[in-house]
């Protein structure tokens, strides 16, 4: 008799997740000194959508998060009225959190597809612990909303093609169409669709012939194309920002490439080799290097034999892996850079193979063979459980550091601004954040340089005895803190 999907013992496990989850990203929230730098972004084109839509649809980001950010304001604005920079920050973080607990919910069916309940808990119980994938749960960044419609349009995916439910690939491609509107990334669910399509024509699925996979790939395609085509049109464009640049810097300067061809054959090397060192890095700071190896045991164990791997869910995994790996490679080399969150999706989705991966390390510890007598199984587990419990305090220990102490004179002079300044004072400003929280009139400022409309104007210096040195022309200094434990200090100065 096959086996429910969804049993009593799932609802207990996932409501537990949840409230550990929520514990733990209600304390982020408290702690929060400063958002993030992008978060102003995001809030101002969420503020745009009361005042001018189109510019929130048409904003610096794609609008679904600004979009989720702006509703929950005006839910909250109906009980207490507020409109503060505050209230506002609250909704985008509010956001972020409740994405990341609803994420929780398709992610644990995910894991008891792939690798059974127990091991799904045990992996979620570890991701929610891990630092920095719990920060941009209280962050007011993309990665969590984003997560929460790729992994349901996955989830769906992985129901459809296991029994060639229609429903079920259309509503995958339904959630990946809404998450393009967060992260173009949601796309990738249709790539697995096609690929399964692709494996399935020379190994046909247990019941789907050819000629119904094909049908069940068109519908997840439709379903995604609804609203990605309605998105498109509104936002007024098709490729992705980044996409978008590379295939312009690819006609742009294709001529000064072929004339360069000697010079980029000896640089690609190189490139690469700072590319994968990178990667590596930033793979094993989201995991605190700890569960680095258990991930690479486990991913081993489960994916040793490619053939039975093209046959289930482990497909759509291994091409994830892929991607990212790929799209993370071309976003170094093209640009220059790899952010801790360009990683999370693929870290989601590889953390069900953490336990096999601890369980195997304990094996080993013990110098014994799982498959022994009932005392060397107890010690395994005994092993397991120390590994596990070692890794999760080490987790503790960074995520009680995550306040953003070392910006606290940032918030320190927005309140100064605020109190002391007019609201249509211009500030010049070395981080945006400054003038955000201060609700004044901004100019980000990193020259040094400052234009005759400035009324008051920030910096900050490494040392106190330094504040003399860079008081700009005409200006006096009327304002200092200190901005880190490492003696920087934040200064404002005002026109004479």
């Amino acid at each position: 008799m096959k086996k429910q999907l969804v049993e009593k013992q799932d609802f207990i496990k996932i409501v537990i997740l949840i409230m550990i989850a929520l514990a733990i990203g209600v304390y982020l929230i408290a702690t929060t000194i400063l958002i993030n730098k992008d978060g102003v972004l995001y809030i101002e084109q969420a503020q745009n959508f009361s005042s001018n839509p189109s510019l929130g649809v048409r904003g610096t980001y794609p609008p679904g998060y600004p979009f989720l950010i702006y509703t929950v304001h005006r839910i909250a604005a109906l009980v207490s009225n507020s409109i503060s920079v505050e209230s506002w920050i609250y909704s985008a973080q509010s956001v972020s959190l409740l994405c990341r607990l609803l994420s929780l919910i398709p992610l644990y069916f995910i894991g008891k597809i792939l690798v059974g309940a127990r091991n799904s808990y045990i992996a979620l119980l570890i991701l929610i612990f891990l630092p920095y994938p719990a920060e941009y749960g209280s962050e007011i960044v993309r990665e969590w909303p984003h997560l929460f419609f790729l992994a349901t349009a996955f989830l769906f995916l992985l129901l459809g093609t296991a029994n060639g439910n229609w429903l079920m690939f259309a509503a995958g491609g339904l959630f990946a169409g809404i998450g393009y509107a967060i992260r173009s990334e949601c796309g990738q669910i249709v790539l697995y669709g096609m690929l399964w399509l692709l494996v399935g024509l020379f190994i046909p699925s247990a019941g789907i012939n050819r000629l119904k996979a094909l049908g069940l790939t068109v519908i997840l395609i439709i379903g995604f194309l609804i609203p990605a085509v309605s998105y498109s049109i509104a936002r007024g464009e098709v490729l992705p920002p980044k996409l978008k640049e590379i295939v312009n810097s690819d006609k742009n300067f294709q001529s000064e490439r072929i004339e360069k061809s000697a010079y980029m054959a000896s640089v690609m090397p190189n490139d690469i080799l700072m590319a994968v060192k990178k990667l590596t890095e930033r793979i094993g700071e989201n995991l605190m290097y700890f569960f680095m190896p258990p991930l690479i045991v486990g991913l081993y164990y489960h994916f040793r034999r490619p053939k039975e791997v093209l046959t289930d869910g482990r497909l759509f995994i291994s091409a994830l892996v892929i991607l990212y790996i790929t799209m993370m490679m071309m976003l170094h080399i093209n640009f220059g850079y790899m952010s801790r969150r360009h990683f999370m999706p693929m870290i989601v989705f590889t953390a069900f193979y953490i336990p096999t991966g601890l369980l195997i390390i304990a094996d080993w510890i013990g110098g014994i063979n799982i498959k022994g007598n009932e005392n060397k199984q107890k010690n395994t587990q005994k092993l397991f459980f120390i590994l596990l419990t070692t890794g999760i305090l080490i987790c503790l220990v960074k995520l009680s550091g995550i306040t953003g102490v070392e910006r606290k004179g940032y918030r320190e002079a927005a309140k100064w601004l605020k109190e002391n300044t007019a609201p249509t004072d211009i500030i010049a400003v070395p981080d945006l954040r400054i003038s955000f929280y201060a609700e004044r009139k901004g100019m980000l400022n990193e020259s040094g340089e400052l234009t005759a409309d400035i009324n008051y104007a920030v910096r900050t210096v490494k040392k106190t005895g330094d504040s003399e040195k860079n008081i700009p022309s005409g200006m006096s200094e009327v304002w200092s803190s200190p901005t880190s434990k490492k003696g920087g200090v934040v200064l404002i100065y005002e026109k004479k």
